[in-house]
This record gives C-alpha cells, structure tokens and sequence, in this order.
C-alpha cells in the first residue's frame, strides 16, 4: 500500500498560538480518514499546508510522485452564464457525454445540466463541483465540511460517492453520522499532535474514553500503594529492627510512577433556558399559503404544535424550509390563511444569518447581560460563554472583530441565558464543533419548551427531535414516522434512482463503480419457494446480528492496536454481510407480498 503524503515533524503556529507542534502521520491510497479537532485545532490551517498554499515553520510533507489532489472549494469557481455541462467541460476537459455521464450519479440531468449554473441552490452546484472532482480522478481527496448547508439527499449522495470511490480521502467535518457512513479510520489532531487510529470515529473516541479511564483507575491504585508504602516507612525507619524493610520499601516506592494523563481540554456544558412548563397548543397553521407575492412555495398547511414538543423541518433545500420559519416568526406575511401562536408563548430566534444585526460596539460579556433572564448571576452568565468558547478575556471582545462563527455561538449563547418557552432555531450546529453540538443536543432534549429547527445534522437531529415536518412538493406536512424512518425512505429513493441509472448501462468510470455487495445463500432450483428462502435468511441475519453485537462489546476493551485494526475489519465485513442479508430480506419479502 502506497504512502500517499506523508508528515513529518510538522511545526506551525501563530505568534502564541501552537497549532502543530512536532506532528506525524501519513495517508496511504484508498485509505478514507475522517480528520477531526476542536474548533481551532488547526485543521483546516494543515489542508491548506498539504495543499501548498501554505508552509510548515518546520517538518516537512512528503509528497508521492503519483499523489493527484482533488480539493472541494468553498467558493464558486463558475464563471457568470455558463451551464453546469459547461462548467464541467472547462474544468475537466472531458467530452460532453462523459461529463453528462459522471453528472447522472449525482442525479444532474435536464435543466439542472444544461441551465444556467447561477440559478442552481448551493447543494445543487455542490453536486456540480463533485461531478467535476470525479471526473480529474485524483487518487486523494481533500474535503473540509462538506456537509455544511447540503440537505439531506445530497449529503447521502455525497456518501455514496465517497463509499464507492477508489481512491484516499481526508475529510474535516463536525457530523459524525457522516463520517461514520464514509471514513473507516480516524485522524484527531489535538493539542499539536496528530493521533492515527486504525476505526471509525466513533470507535476512537469510546477507546480515549476507556483509555482516561483505565489510566485514571491505574493511577488510584499506584497512589493507594504509596500511601501505604509511606505508612510503613514512617512507622518502622525508626526502629533498628526493621529499618532494613524500611528502606527497601523507599526504594520499592522510589519506582512507582503515575502515569501522566494529559489536561482535558474544557468540554462544553451547555444549560437549556429555565422555564415553567405549559401545556396546551403552542401553534396553529390554518389554510395557510407561504411564499412571496409573485409565487407561493407551498399551500394548505394545516398543523398543530404542543407545548413541549420539538419539531425537526425537513426536506431538499429549495423546498421552502427557511421560509416556512420565516413565516411562522412573522419576518414574512403568509400569503393566504393564518399562524396563531398559544397565550403565553415567548419567542426566541436564530436565523442562520442573525448574526449580522448585532449591535458592533457591545463585548461579548455586555450582549449577553443584555439577553440574560432577570436573576442569572454573574457565574452562570459566564459559564454559559465558557460552553460556547468566550473564555477568559474573550469576553471583552468587541462584536465588530468577532467572525461569522463567533457571532453565530454568541447569539445562540444569548438564547440560552433568556427564560424563552418557544425556540426557533435554523441550522443551529453549523459554526460548533463535535463537542458543542453534543451539548447543544442534550440542552435542548432537556428544555422544557418547545423547539422548531432545522438542521443538516443526522445525529443531532436525530437526538434533538420528538416528531417531523416535511416540507416537499409544495405542502408542508407532519410526517407520521420518525426521523430514522425517514431517513431510511430517503435512502431508498436515491438507491432507486441509483438502480435506475445503472439500467441505463451507460459506462461508469471504474473510479466510482460499486462495489459488490456479499452475497447471503440461498438455494436455487426452478421451483423457488419465496418463503422457505426468508426463514433461511431470517437465521442468517440473527446469526450476524448476534456476532455484530458481540464485536462491538469487544471494541471498547482492546488497547492493543493490531488487535483493534483485526476486529474493525472483522466488524466491517459482518455488517457488508448483515446489510445484504437484510436487503435480500426486503426482496423475499416483496415477492412474498405480490404472491
């Protein structure tokens, strides 16, 4: 296996601030790494370095003769009029009808090909510049959160895209779901070093858990063997008896040594607004039409809030999400029909760009006085700055000098300190990390008000929300399932359409075609029997449950790495094996069902 780029004694920081201090790692091909850190860890400061558009203080990077990088740009590199077939012609060079070809996987056909690119919503021209990425074919892809502002379908094309290409990645991302479904090893980048695991996110962080705490109990019991160590010599040094003993019980405890546990880093303790509990309706939509004078986005919406509850808005963006919340905050008139929220409903707001109305003279510390709930102490008001990375002087930080992300947090910060029973949040975890979203998550499944959100985060959405929204083909709907059958609808639809493309037996470029899926046996003669078949896959699939669950109990109790490596493979290729006997499960199951 190729080394691909490699680091070695890597150095870099600004003025106090040590982002990489004597850092290594290397990246070999076909190998997918989820690339994670805190806010700041410096992770996207080492793509740019691995990029060349900056430099180490000191280390060096080690580049393969063979290494072609493919970066996903943030900014739109599309020239004002062209189509997305255009774009991706002049980017690639490639004739049209590979171009058409590559942009079917990502489900870019008719207008949304050969229209104008401008006119596309920013998921829409993400899935032009993967299109484009696929067809340069790098063997390393750089990816830093993708994920940030695509909907739910074409992240889970983007995992598609990225489970079945052939070639390594490094992508940075705050979803965890994401990186579970796309990288199978793990790079953490904390502190200056850089750590390599041979697992899933996931994984990783369950094995540091169980690590601290193995080296914590190590270290109780050494300091228990001290104190009696100690005991023992102060007793008997004394006596001419057993001052020998004593004085091979100082060198017995001259050898003992803790084991040195590096200072966490603060977590993230995020308190949700105190509130009195209502009960009752907190909103009603009668007959009501959203949109804008000259064109509606969706009609006869009719729904019922409770209080307590916490309502997750989905659907493709471009659907009318935004708008919909925009509606029922009043920031846009309903077209037609009505939004009456319950007596005693207070309010609070975070737009995904709220942030630009504040105040640029206030500090940190003074915007949220100013939105604290009569009675927050002092301590309280700074705990909350702390859990959301105002720490120390930052809080005397004037707005005007904050970034885009450090307003965000501030703003979610403010509703946190407020006594608000109804939260309106639109995309709330775009500008935090791993950790904070997790705080934020388990703030609001506490909150004992009422939630309405929006957010591309599969993990968080599925923690935060009680029931779901749909906002689709003009209506806006409850949706009687819950969040995993929804996703799980989703999945379908674009496997569907992935099918339907694949019938077509255009050629698809070996960069991305799929792997075989392990197949669950059988019997096979002329004279099936639909039935007899299911019950031998229903075995099939307890029996790889079964060794599914007990590789993961085993997980977190191995240390050693090989080990880990050998189990993480193991549990990989149960559930390839699991995920197919389910899907043949399915198919059994329609025949049974037409029969």
């Amino acid at each position: 296996m190729a080394i691909l780029l490699q680091i070695k004694s890597a150095c870099k920081g600004y003025g106090e601030q040590i982002l990489l201090d004597e850092a290594d790692a290397s990246i070999s091909d076909n190998v997918k790494v989820g690339f994670i850190g805190r806010n700041g860890a410096g992770k996207s400061t080492l793509l740019r370095i691995l990029l060349g558009e900056e430099e180490l203080d000191n280390g060096e990077v080690i580049r393969h003769p063979n290494l072609r990088l493919g970066y996903l740009r943030q900014h739109d590199p599309f020239v004002q009029g062209e189509t997305a077939m255009d774009f991706l012609q002049r980017e690639s060079g490639q004739p049209s009808w590979k171009c058409g070809e590559v942009a079917g996987q990502f489900e870019l056909k008719g207008s949304y090909l050969d229209g104008p690119i401008s006119s596309l919503s920013g998921g829409w021209q993400t899935r032009v510049k993967l299109a484009s990425l696929l067809l340069m074919e790098p063997n390393l892809l750089l990816l830093d959160e993708p994920t940030n502002f695509l909907d739910l379908r074409t992240q889970i094309l983007l995992e598609h895209f990225l489970v079945n290409y052939k070639a390594a990645c490094l992508i940075v991302s705050h979803d965890r779901t994401f990186l579970g479904a796309t990288c199978d090893h793990t790079l953490d980048l904390s502190m200056g070093k850089l750590t390599a695991f041979p697992g899933k996110v996931d994984a990783y962080l369950e094995f540091l858990q169980e690590k601290k705490m193995h080296e914590e109990r190590s270290n109780q019991a050494v300091l228990a063997k001290m104190k009696h160590l100690e005991e023992f010599i102060a007793k008997n040094k004394a006596r001419a008896s057993t001052a020998t003993l004593a004085k091979s019980k100082e060198k017995q405890l001259g050898r003992l040594e803790l084991t040195k546990i590096e200072s966490a880093q603060p977590v993230a303790r995020i308190r949700p607004p105190r509130i009195t509990p209502r009960k009752g309706p907190a909103l009603r939509c009668k007959n009501l039409s959203i949109g804008y004078p000259d064109r509606t986005i969706a009609s006869d919406v009719n729904i019922e809030i409770d209080h307590g509850m916490r309502f997750a808005i989905v659907g493709d963006n471009g659907q009318g999400k935004t708008t919909f919340l925009r509606t029922l905050v009043d920031s846009l008139k309903p077209v037609t029909g009505e939004v009456r929220w319950g007596h005693g409903c207070s309010i609070g707001v975070y737009a995904q760009h709220v942030y630009t109305s504040l105040s640029e003279k206030q500090t940190v510390l003074e915007y949220l006085y100013q939105n604290a709930a009569k009675g927050k102490k002092d301590q309280d008001i700074l705990e909350v700055a702390g859990s959301f990375l105002f720490r120390g002087m930052h809080v005397k930080k004037p707005v005007s000098v904050l970034s885009g992300g450090e307003r965000a947090r501030l703003c979610l910060a403010g509703l946190m300190l407020s006594d608000l029973n109804i939260l309106i949040l639109d995309e709330p975890g775009n500008h935090l990390d791993v950790d904070t979203v997790e705080s934020l998550a388990e703030a609001l499944t506490n909150y004992e008000g009422t939630v309405i959100f929006t957010s591309h985060d599969r993990h968080f959405t599925k923690t935060v929300a009680t029931s779901i929204i749909e906002v689709r083909d003009s209506r806006v709907t409850i949706y009687s399932g819950q969040y995993d059958n929804y996703l799980y609808k989703v999945n379908k639809e674009i496997e569907a359409g992935e099918r339907e493309l694949a019938s077509q037996k255009t050629k698809i470029p070996q960069a991305v075609a799929k792997p075989v899926k392990p197949e669950v046996a059988v019997p096979k003669n002329v004279d099936r029997d639909p039935a007899k078949e299911i019950k031998l896959v229903e075995k099939s699939i307890a029996q790889l449950d079964s060794q599914k669950r007990t590789l993961n109990a085993q997980l977190p109790k191995v240390t050693d790495i090989e080990e880990l490596d050998r189990l993480e493979k193991e549990l990989v290729q149960v559930t390839e094996k699991l995920s197919a006997a389910e899907d043949l499960w399915s198919q059994l199951n329609d025949e049974i069902q037409e029969l």
